[in-house]
């Protein structure tokens, strides 16, 4: 996991965390924010990963 991989991760667990105290103190607009933290983080990888497998293809057909 590299450091992107981590924020991520943190940024996806913070706002899971709002989202849950807003169900909990029944404050819809955190856990509004919460869904959108993790919207934001769970995008944020999927760039990521698209990154890294173009990274990886373009490696393979270097090593042709």
């Amino acid at each position: 996991m590299d450091t992107n991989d981590a924020r991520n991760k943190a940024e996806e667990l913070k706002g899971k965390a709002k989202e849950k105290v807003g169900d909990w103190t029944d404050n819809e607009s955190l856990q509004a924010e919460g869904l959108s933290d993790q919207a934001k983080a769970k995008a944020k990888q999927a760039g990521e990963n698209i990154k890294d497998a173009a990274e990886d293809a373009a490696e393979s057909l270097r090593n042709r």
